[in-house]
């Protein structure tokens, strides 16, 4: 940047100019910095010498004079601070600044005497006349070619993030999209920028096409440009995806949704064949995958066409013995059923005997039906008949454990071992998920196991089912078990429900009600929901259940008195789990939070808080994490407790901080970490999947009416084991209830499972079967094979 253009950019923004004198708190992964700052120029108004300077910052030297822009804020715990979007190294212009700026820790392998050398040829404008022309360096006769390259590329890096930071401000993106753009692209950013802004789509998470079109727009570019109808195309297909859940889209999907987003973005129309040219570059540049008519990114396309070969090269071991006769098998059925004080049902025997026989076996059923108790009978028979021990301590250390149970989420796992005493883990955690740098076992790296059952299927999605798959040997048995008339995954696929009609893997569903039998009439009311029916008595209170009828308004109130109850009668707060499937509204979750929490963990002069936006956390709150984090053995959907807030003054880090206990496992989060949780007093019932809670407070009102489905509402109620208080207005319960998802989610899994099925079926009804004999035959008709008729 120019000097002219530093003074009109200072003229048009607040500015400080000083000298860091100390860095109190750097973020090493998104560069978030906190500075003590020496005051020398300032246009804003206060008087103080020294300040406190915020911002994102990843290459600063102390005692150097930096120029910050940005605004002053009073911060109301630290008082003023100075929050910079963008800053500038001021550079030296004396011989002697610029050789104590030459000789500093910025530039390795230059020391002092090097520096003056450099001063000596090239003068006070040493720093200038090195980044116009770095050939200028070969006039300093001291300095070797490696160190004037490093110190050429040195300087360019300060320079050019400042620069860079400061030209992105100007564009419109605050400090900290700016810092992960320049992360993105590094020197190359402004170059990217200019050339196609719409790549930001693309690389940068949380800039979206509109964002990307305002920039676009800037700098010249709109109408029916490709750059602008490809960047339109890609995010329209992955916000499908994410947020519909499904596969693919139809090519005349994608031309009519990429149509509209294009004129609701800028004026100018855009015809549908313009669209469809640009659709065949995306494809020959490799970032869609068309196939019969059908629009796929690739990562998705990979994940199912990758699912549907790894669940046939299993089902299809060549190897697979594991045959028991009759006899034994009835025999180790009849001990387990004496060792574990149960009598199995019919369909309950043949589960577990389908499981012992097949490679895989799907087994879904809905609450009550006994799906826990068929898992443990499977575990149990199977280490029987196989001879092994079920004690984890009977392996030595580097020995494999032969039964792998997992789950989705940490609380369903836990629920896993809970039910049979044995390890259970997340999906993630078995397969070695650490981050950014991807999964430990994959197909070149299988996991060792001989069983594997795999519980809450209905929330694994197309990417983590591929994900597992791949990573199994094909020796190994697995039994998925899951839940069908529950909520489909999060994200993309349908992965239970596209199984089940597929067909091709062996299944049983538990039907019969067990639980029943005990006077359960939440179990009652979860398969009456399922049947899309509401039983008459439904206002009536039974033992376990009620309906406390109240207006929207009053849902706050009612859930207050029902939780102030609940605990008079010795329930604590991780016994109460109020589910509701909005965050905003008097009858949403934040506002739920808000009172639970202050009804729950009331503040105290003995309980320590921090605010973070407008949500004030405080020691005992009840949180729930919204981020995998595999290196702290703690995922998203685990719920724990917040235990100690340390504040900045007190730490050697210097900054706030929160620690979290997840049953047992400690966490500390950081100032920037405090997004990756929530209060969890209340939580949205997808949320809750793959948990169960002694009781369940879930409000229903009119106002959810978008939200509210049969689905959902069956999910919620069975999250409960003991109570079921649902509280809010009748008609949005009928209404939910008869209301069936209405979205079908686009995906072919079950046509890449079967479609091989089909054909080996009409094969056989064929005179002819397709095999090698026939290659090389592909244009020969019956005809050849006919004599010429005589003339």
């Amino acid at each position: 940047m120019t000097e002219e253009q530093l003074n009109m950019f200072q003229a048009e923004k607040p500015y400080l100019k000083g000298i860091i004198r100390h860095i109190v708190f750097q973020n090493e992964e998104n560069f978030f910095t906190v500075l003590n700052v020496k005051v020398e120029e300032t246009n804003e108004d206060f008087s103080e010498k020294q300040i406190t300077v915020t911002g994102y910052f990843p290459l600063l030297n102390v005692n150097e004079t930096y120029i910050f822009f940005g605004q002053k804020k009073n911060h109301p715990k630290f008082g003023l601070q100075f929050q910079a979007e963008a800053y500038q190294k001021e550079l030296p212009t004396t011989q002697e600044g610029v050789i104590q700026y030459l000789s500093s820790d910025l530039f390795k392998g230059i020391g002092k005497k090097t520096a003056e050398s450099i001063v000596e040829e090239l003068g006070e404008r040493a720093i200038s006349l090195i980044l116009e022309n770095p050939k200028v360096l070969n006039r300093v006769k001291k300095l070797t070619k490696e160190k004037a390259k490093s110190l050429v590329e040195a300087l360019k890096a300060h320079q050019g993030l400042e620069q860079t930071m400061i030209a992105l401000n100007q564009f419109g993106f605050g400090p900290q999209l700016g810092m992960k753009i320049y992360q993105t692209y590094k020197d190359l950013t402004l170059n990217i920028i200019q050339k196609n802004p719409y790549q930001l789509v693309e690389d940068v998470e949380g800039i979206g096409f509109i964002r990307a079109d305002e920039l676009g727009r800037q700098l010249g570019i709109s109408g029916n440009h490709p750059d602008r109808i490809k960047a339109a195309c890609l995010y329209t297909i992955e916000q499908d995806c994410l947020q519909d859940g499904h596969v693919y889209l139809t090519k005349d999907q994608l031309l009519t949704k990429t149509s509209h987003l294009l004129m609701r973005a800028g004026s100018d129309s855009v015809e549908k064949d313009e669209i469809e040219r640009e659709l065949v570059s995306l494809q020959e540049e490799g970032k869609i995958i068309e196939e019969e008519n059908r629009i796929y990114i690739p990562t998705l396309y990979f994940a199912e066409k990758g699912l549907a070969k790894n669940i046939k090269r299993i089902l299809e071991q060549d190897d697979f013995e594991n045959y028991f006769p009759e006899s034994d098998f009835l025999l180790a059925l009849g001990r387990i059923e004496e060792k574990m004080n149960v009598q199995y049902g019919s369909t309950q025997k043949d589960a577990i005997q389908t499981a012992i026989h097949s490679p895989m076996m799907l087994l879904t059923g809905g609450p009550g039906t006994g799906k826990t108790t068929v898992i443990k009978g499977i575990v149990e028979i199977y280490a029987h008949l196989h001879g092994i021990s079920l004690n984890p301590n009977d392996y030595k250390k580097d020995e494999p454990f032969p039964i792998l149970l997992v789950a989705p989420t940490g609380r369903a796992a836990k629920r896993m071992n809970e039910a049979t005493g044995l390890p259970a883990f997340t999906i993630h955690r078995l397969l070695g998920w650490n981050g950014g740098e991807g999964f430990d076992y994959d197909e070149e790296n299988p996991i060792n196991g001989k069983l594997l059952i795999v519980d809450e299927v209905s929330m694994v999605d197309i990417w983590l089912a591929n994900q597992l798959f791949k990573a199994l040997p094909t020796s190994i048995q697995v039994i998925l078990v899951g839940d069908e008339d529950q909520l489909p995954s999060v994200g993309p696929g349908q992965v239970l429900s596209d199984l089940l009609k597929a067909n091709v893997i062996p299944t049983v569903r538990l039907t019969d009600i067990y639980r029943q039998s005990e006077g359960s009439s939440i179990i009652e009311l979860a398969h009456d929901i399922r049947k899309g029916k509401l039983s008459k008595d439904i206002l009536t209170p039974t033992r376990d259940r009620s309906f406390i009828s109240c207006s929207g308004g009053q849902v706050k109130e009612v859930v207050q008195k029902v939780v102030e109850n609940a605990r008079k009668k010795g329930y604590s707060q991780k016994d109460i789990q109020v589910l509701a499937p909005m965050y905003r509204g008097a009858a949403g979750i934040d506002q739920l939070n808000e009172m639970l929490q202050h009804t729950l963990n009331p503040p105290s002069e003995h309980k320590r808080e921090i605010q973070y936006g407008n949500v004030t956390y405080r020691v005992g709150d009840k949180v729930l994490q919204l981020v995998n984090q595999p290196e702290s053995n703690v995922f998203n959907g685990d719920m724990g407790e917040i235990v100690s807030i340390f504040f900045a003054s007190e730490n050697t880090e210097k900054e706030d901080l929160i620690v979290i206990s997840f049953d047992g496992i400690e966490v500390t989060y950081t100032k920037q970490d405090f997004g990756q949780f929530t209060h969890a007093y209340c939580c949205s019932i997808h949320k809750s999947q793959g948990s169960e809670f002694p009781i369940v407070i879930l409000p229903i009102v009119k106002s959810y009416y978008r939200m509210l489905k049969r689905n959902l509402i069956y999910t919620a109620v069975t999250r409960s084991k003991q109570f079921l208080i649902m509280c809010g207005e009748i008609e949005a319960l009928k209404r939910g209830i008869e209301l069936k998802e209405e979205l079908k989610r686009q995906t072919t899994l079950v046509e890449r499972l079967t479609i091989n099925t089909e054909l080996e079926e009409l094969q056989k009804q064929l005179p002819f079967s397709v095999n090698d004999a026939n290659i090389g035959m592909e244009n020969i008709t019956p005809y050849d094979f006919m004599e010429e008729e005589a003339e």
